[in-house]
């Protein structure tokens, strides 16, 4: 196996387009990432926004402004002042994102934050169940695990296999599953471990009319994707701030609807809904103030050209893995249930953990090991500031590494 230097490496990018089946390149600009908008490390090929996006240094410096105007009173800015008008405006541009009222929008510090407190805001008991998948990921599952601990609630898991992409064979496993007393539905957007748009619409539905709250994990797809809640229909909804939104780490939201406000009670908004409140007690307000400009320049971008944008990265991704032999893709073919992520097995004699390594200290490319329940798998994440020499970058050391 040639030692190639990252050199060496993008030298050959055409031909790694060539040999891995990539369409000739489209997009000859530099990439975004390496241009002063981003603090990475230079040379870094970053294709792991699913877990984290990078924030831009705009961003960052409207949240260091609003920290600053905070600091010179702090008492008078954060009851009342500028800073707190500007992290409660982000209620309202949440809102706008996702097609909602602010009166509906709790701020959180995460996905998993979020689902927290939707779960713990119901009144669920003994004997309850809550209808889910195996393709969970831990920070949208851990409040479901807490109340079966606490108050005897019971989970029930339908299964999804990686490769599994018949939506309606997976509508036909919940609505089977179904029963008596199921309370809750809890389900991805996207699956996190293969980027499956889930049949969320449909899920939904299920609940209606059988007193079933629906709460769904949009931490894959909020920023991603054009999200709707109303259009969804769910009771719930939660979403990061800091992954496809690029806004700073430590940021989230929840949309509750109106109608479903009286079954699912956050401890947050029983003095209010504004982001700082003797029941919310004091948040990040320089962090809000960031969520909130990232909402904006999302909403500037425009999410559904930067979603056109990335599938075709996404798309160029999965054709050239298809060309590797050793490489077994299990995200859904390009088409209506593919988003910006895909994944893919590796060999079983090729340890993740240490693929994922390789990559990154010999190649400078950032790509996600998939956790190890899910199979012995990588994933691929591109956003907005990637360009077509990322992917192909990523697809030659990945051809080279299992060559």
């Amino acid at each position: 196996m040639k030692n190639l230097s990252r050199r060496e490496m993008l030298g050959g990018i055409a031909g790694a387009a060539a040999m891995a089946g990539a369409a000739p390149l489209l997009d000859a600009r530099p990439s975004l990432a390496q241009t002063s908008e981003y603090g990475f490390t230079p040379g870094l090929i970053y294709l792991n926004t699913g877990s984290l996006g990078p924030t831009p240094r705009s961003i960052f410096e409207q949240v260091l402004k609003a920290w600053t105007d905070l600091e010179l009173n702090p008492v008078n800015k954060a009851y009342g002042g500028t800073t707190h008008v500007l992290a409660d405006k982000t209620r309202e541009l949440v809102g706008s994102l996702i097609g909602c009222s602010a009166d509906e929008v709790l701020l959180t510090r995460s996905t998993t934050n979020a689902m927290n407190i939707a779960g713990l805001g119901m009144d669920l008991g003994s004997g309850d169940r809550v209808l889910t998948t195996d393709v969970e990921h831990e920070g949208g599952s851990a409040v479901w695990k807490h109340l079966e601990k606490r108050r005897g609630v019971i989970i029930d898991r339908i299964a999804i296999a990686s490769d599994d992409h018949d939506v309606k064979g997976i509508v036909g496993r919940f609505e089977r599953a179904i029963g008596k007393e199921t309370k809750v539905i809890s389900v991805s957007h996207v699956i996190t471990s293969t980027g499956l748009r889930m049949p969320i619409q449909e899920i939904v539905a299920l609940a209606k009319g059988r007193n079933i709250l629906t709460v769904v994990d949009g931490a894959q797809a909020a920023g991603n994707t054009v999200v709707d809640v109303k259009k969804i229909g769910c009771d719930a909804y939660a979403a990061p701030g800091h992954k496809w939104l690029s806004a700073p780490k430590g940021t989230g939201f929840l949309y509750i609807s109106k109608d479903a406000q009286s079954k699912i009670q956050p401890v947050e908004w029983t003095d209010g809904k504004a982001f700082v409140l003797g029941s919310a007690g004091m948040g990040s307000l320089p962090l809000m103030v960031g969520l909130g400009a990232a909402i904006q320049a999302a909403q500037k971008r425009g999410i559904a050209a930067a979603e056109e944008r990335n599938l075709r990265l996404r798309n160029r991704a999965y054709e050239g893995l298809k060309k590797i032999a050793k490489v077994q893709v299990v995200s859904a073919p390009p088409g209506p249930l593919a988003t910006a992520l895909v994944a893919f097995r590796l060999p079983d004699a090729v340890d993740s953990s240490a693929f994922r390594s390789t990559m990154r200290e010999k190649y400078d490319i950032m790509l996600k090991q998939t956790e190890k329940r899910w199979g012995n798998g990588m994933r691929i994440s591109s956003h907005y500031f990637n360009t077509e020499a990322d992917i192909d970058a990523a697809l030659k050391a990945i051809a080279t590494e299992l060559s």
